[in-house]
Parts: C-alpha cells; structure tokens; sequence
C-alpha cells in the first residue's frame, strides 16, 4: 500500500495500539551487549526448565509463576540471576510443564509490567502469561512423519490468500468447526448446493501455496469471550511465537492452539498444499507496554532524533531489524515456524521497514533449513523510517533481495485501476492506455527490450532480476476486492460486462509471468459489499459466501482451467529474466486495446511448441488474424474452449484468448 492509504487504514487496524512515547534521553544502543546463545526464553525438559530474558539494562530480574493462564496471585517470585552478554537466568527443577509464567524487570528503581518473554512458545487466553509446555505433547497423531508436498521452482507457485475465520463462518460453509483452525482440515464439507468448501474446495482449485492471513497471537480479539462475535484481520502483533487462541477450540488450554495448527498444517500438505504464514514483524500493538519495551525499553524500536518513537508503519512503532537483537530475535521466530510448525513460506508486512541486509539473512537462514521455501513481502512502507532509503526492503530494491519476492502494484494498478482512486479503471475496465503497464507485469517486472518503461503506470525501471522477485496479483485482503472495484469504478455497465472484465483480470494474473497470486474467493466474485478495508467489519462482510460458488460455477470452472493450464505448461513460469526476455515475444501493430504476445513454447521446455495469449481489454470485438501453422484454441472468450481454429480469430470485448501449436 502506499502512504495515503496505509496511513488511512493502518491508523484505525491499530486503534488497538499504544501510541507515541518519548523517552527521556536519546540513547545509544549500539553499545548494548550482543548475546550470541540459542536458549532466549524458556528451555523445557521433562527434569528441568530454564528461562534466560535479554535484559541489559535491568538491575533485577524475576520470574513469576501461575497457576492459572489469567487471573489469581503468583505462587512464587523467583529472582534470575545476571549472567553473560546482558542476560539474566534461572533454572527450575523437575517437571514444570503447565505452569504459567510472566518475567519483569526493575529498572532506575521501578519494576516495570509483567510479561510473558518475547520467545513464549505457549501462552494463557489473551497472551498475558506465557506457559511451559513439553513439545511432544502438542503433536497431532504422526506429526513426525508430516512432509511438505513436492515444490520445485518459486515461480510454480499459486498463491491463495484467506482468513481462517472468513473460510468457514458463513452457515452455508458445511464446516462444523467454524471459525477455528480445524475447521480447515474437514473433509468432504460441502455447501448446501452439493459444491465442495473449505480444505476440499482448495484442493479442486488447484493451488499450490495457501497463504494465511496472521495468525500468531494477536492482540485485538478478546479470547475470553468466544461465543461474542469478533473480528480482526490480526496485523497487531502480541505474542510472535504463538498461535492464535481464538482460532483453537479452546483458547484456556495452551496447548490446544498448537496442536489443532499443526493439525492444520498436516491436512493442507496431505492434500497438497502447502502453507504461508502471513508474519508482521514491522510493528508491535502496544509500544511503551510492549514485551519488548518491558524488558529493553527503547531497544528494539528505532526513535526519532527526540527520542520518541519513529513510526513508518503508521501504527505508532517501527522496530529496529537493523538491531543486533531484533534481527536476532526475527530469524529465530522464523525458524522456530519452519522448524516446529512445518511452515512453508512467509509474507512479511511492511516488508520495506525491514533493512536488506537483515531479509537476506532470513532468507539464507531458511533456505539451509528448507531450501524450497517461498519468501515475499510488500516493498513499500507507510512513512518515512529512520534508516537509509538505500537499506530498506523496498520494490525498487528487488533485485538486492535473495530469493525474495516483492508484490507488484504495477501490475495489480494496471489491471484494475487505482487502489487510491476509486473510479479508476484499468486495462481490464477499459482503461487501455494501461497497456505497456499489463506488458510490464507480464514479464514480471524484469527487463524485456520491447518495454517502454517510461509508460508503465509507478516503476519506471524494471526492478526485478528475476521473475521470482515478482508477486503478480490484482486484489489482496487490503482494499476493495476487485468485484467491487470493478461496481464502483464501472457503475453503469452490467453485471455480465463486469463478469467479463474479472474474468479478464484473472486471466492476465494466471497468464503472466511471476509468482501468482489470488485473494480467496474471488474465483467466484466474492464481495465484501463494498467495504474497502474489512480489518475489523463484521463476518455479514467477510465470511465467504459459499452459494457463489455454485451461482458463479463458470467462473469457476474458469479459474480451475487457467490454474491447472499454468501448472502444465512450464513456458507461463519461465525461471530467468533471459529465458522471458528470449521466448516472450509482444506483437506490434496491435489494434487499441489489444496486448498480445507469442511464446516460443519448445524453448521454454513446453509441450505446446507455440503459444499465443491475447488480452482484449476494449468493449469492442476485434478480430484477428492469425500467424502460419495449425493453432488450436485453449481459452476464447474467456472459457476454457479446446478445439481447432481458423486463420482468423474474434477477441470479444475484455476477454482473453490462449492458443497454441504443437
């Protein structure tokens, strides 16, 4: 998102939040110490638990045990002794496993909040208090035997993007557990027309990657209260390493939102698909009451030359990546997911908060763990940050990220207009000067010598070095979802009109090259009524509607046609900007409103010798006259329609057409 926007949506997402804080003096925190160790946090083992809190500037340290996730008086206060590089230590005998915790710290003669620790692995309802958990009781039935299913190159990959409540709330989900993560691995849920939902539904989509909105602890959602409906798109951080309590069963029992996630996890890679966690490491929900500012205040934010917080993530806070601790703290978050957990990718938000050198480290730190995991992350912040231009994250800085990708506002702009400016259209509405700008995201942001970059609606330079540094997607949980960008930028054509121009905006997302990216339930034209930013409207707005699916199922039918036509046909997913930039080839001369190209297929590896896509995105028919060779029709008129074709062919108005030789 850009400034205006985020700023917009972010401030209101974070009403949760603590907001500015000064402090009394402008610090140096290069000059705290740097512990180095693996054990932050709590070290279980059926005979003994140790606790070790990075706290440098703390004179006491204590420990505080419960038993009880919230409420009652501690059973005991046991003071941590100061041990190497700024931390303090404690170890306790025999078997703790169940009890809850909080640490706290007395600083300048003042002990500050309880808290559980950063690396609390389990907490109480609400995340007040971290648990002691033994790990081996957390696992669902085989979970040692769990394994990602096969995935080869980034740019295979199709992306779904869903909220665990939004899938399963609605009454016509077929889903009993509702809401909840295991709501997720039900099988053979249908809706009330016969068409599968839920876990069944993604795998007849065909995707490869389901990207889950967050779901570590958060800080919005009052898990106490489970019967009371709530509702949060859950970018507000409490506890990182945590799942969230009001997506388990039961949020009293920590060990219930672990087990039913990792139950997840395994249903989505028995059924092949595989999982990406959406993580918001750029900014916490509270700032002064942070767990990070309770036990290091200041440390693990950057501040303004005043010494009160910087706030480039319009949420009152931006934490400090480029800080020892924090860049520590973030790499083994995220190998904790990975390791404990089986997670399979990540998106990070905000991701232009974050400086450079600490996402490539994440990225080289995951790749020796699970060399074919999938990274990406939004190249942009919500305000200015307080390290260089030139160190952050950014999507003009793509090419300097490993094995990272960044999402495309170009391509999704181009598309379907403006997110900012609600009556703009794009290509796919009739917007045709978009389109050097729908040639731009067909390749993937990466250099082609047909392009003229100085016409492309925001990147004037291709920016990525690779095609999979490019997310290519045309709507996300943020903003309208493109139904009813299309109603409000549209407002006069009908429903069959707009049914086309989606269609057509899918087309080019699944057509292109890149890493592909689709927001749930769109493949049967989900409307969120026309909210533009849902973060917390009620499920009457965000629940999937499952009737769609039957009322919209050649849509559908559509959609699945283009995913399983991608997952075929390797010369849509092509690995190098060389290969693109050799076997992609745009016709000239092209009547307005046309963006067509020609692959040379057997090149790219393909069965199809040859393929020609075209984009008609004017209302008018065009007709076209083909090349020499015998060509066969894949998709015309935006349907899946396999049969020979004539010299010429009839583009209708926004449609798409894919032919091929072979």
């Amino acid at each position: 998102m850009k400034l205006k926007l985020r700023n917009r949506i972010v401030a209101a997402i974070c009403s949760v939040c603590s907001w500015f804080g000064t402090s009394a003096q402008v610090i140096d925190y290069t000059t705290y110490p740097i512990y180095t160790g693996t054990d932050l946090g709590m070290s279980y083992t059926p005979q003994r638990t140790a606790f070790r809190v990075y706290a440098p500037t703390a004179s006491r340290a204590q420990l505080l045990l419960y038993m009880q996730g919230a409420g009652g008086e501690a059973t005991n206060r046991i003071d941590l002794e100061k041990s190497e590089d700024g931390t303090w230590y404690v170890q306790l005998d025999g078997n703790r496993a169940g009890t809850y915790y909080t640490v706290r710290i007395e600083e300048n003669g003042k002990w500050l909040n309880e808290v559980p620790d950063p690396y609390a692995k389990s907490v109480g309802v609400n995340g007040k208090r971290g648990m002691i958990v033994n790990p081996e009781t957390t696992n669902p039935a085989n979970w040692k035997n769990d394994k990602s299913p096969l995935f080869k190159n980034p740019t295979d990959a199709i992306i779904y993007e869903l909220h665990v409540r939004d899938a399963s709330i609605h009454k016509n989900s077929g889903i009993q557990a509702k809401g909840k993560f295991i709501g997720l691995t039900e099988t053979s849920t249908k809706s009330l027309e016969g068409k599968s939902t839920g876990l069944e539904h993604l795998k007849e989509l065909g995707v490869t990657h389901v990207h889950l909105l967050p779901f570590y602890d958060y800080n919005s959602i009052d898990e106490a209260q489970p019967e009371k409906p709530q509702y949060n798109w859950g970018y507000d951080p409490l506890n990182y390493n945590v799942p969230e309590g009001s997506y388990a069963t039961n949020a009293e029992d920590g060990i219930a939102r672990i087990r039913e996630f990792k139950q997840l996890v395994k249903s989505f890679h028995e059924g092949g698909l595989r999982v990406v966690m959406d993580v918001v490491y750029n900014h916490t929900a509270l700032t002064q009451d942070s767990y990070f500012n309770q036990l290091v205040p200041g440390y693990y934010y950057r501040q303004n030359k005043d010494g009160s917080f910087s706030n480039g993530t319009a949420c009152g806070n931006e934490t400090a990546s480029e800080r020892p601790m924090m860049r520590k703290f973030m790499i083994e978050s995220l190998k904790y997911w990975v390791e404990e957990y089986h997670v399979d990718g990540f998106r990070f938000d905000l991701m232009g908060v974050h400086d450079i050198e600490t996402m490539n480290l994440i990225s080289d730190e995951l790749h020796k763990i699970k060399p074919d995991i999938l990274l990406y992350g939004e190249g942009w912040t919500a305000g200015p940050v307080q390290i260089k231009e030139a160190d952050q994250a950014l999507k003009k800085h793509a090419s300097q990220l490993n094995k990272i990708a960044v999402f495309s506002d170009d391509i999704r702009d181009g598309i379907k207009g403006s997110v900012f400016d609600h009556a703009e259209r794009g290509f796919a509405s009739g917007l045709l000067a978009m389109d050097e700008t729908i040639k731009f995201g067909v390749v993937a942001s990466t250099n082609h010598p047909q392009l003229d970059f100085s016409k492309v609606k925001y990147a004037k330079v291709p920016y990525a070095a690779e095609p999979h540094h490019t997310i290519s997607y045309c709507e996300c949980h943020d903003n309208h979802v493109l139904w009813d960008k299309l109603k409000i930028s549209m407002p006069n054509t009908t429903e069959e009109e707009r049914k086309q121009m989606h269609q057509l905006a899918l087309s080019i997302v699944l057509t292109s090259q890149g890493i592909s990216f689709l927001h749930a339930g769109t493949e049967f034209l989900r409307s969120k009524q026309g909210v533009e930013n849902s973060y917390n409207s009620p499920d009457s707005i965000n629940a999937i509607d499952w009737s769609l699916k039957s009322k919209n199922s050649d849509v559908f039918e559509y959609v699945k046609g283009l995913i399983a036509m991608r997952k075929a046909h390797p010369a849509f997913r092509m690995t190098s900007a060389n290969a693109i930039a050799s076997n992609l080839k745009f016709d000239t001369n092209t009547a307005k409103g046309i963006v067509s190209y020609t692959i040379n297929g057997e090149a790219a590896g393909d069965s199809w010798n040859k393929i020609w896509v075209a984009y008609n995105g004017s209302d008018k028919q065009i007709t076209k006259s083909l090349s020499k060779g015998k060509w066969e029709t894949f998709v015309i008129g935006n349907k899946i329609s396999q049969r020979k074709a004539n010299k010429t062919i009839s583009l209708a108005p926004y449609s798409c057409a894919i032919l091929y030789q072979q």
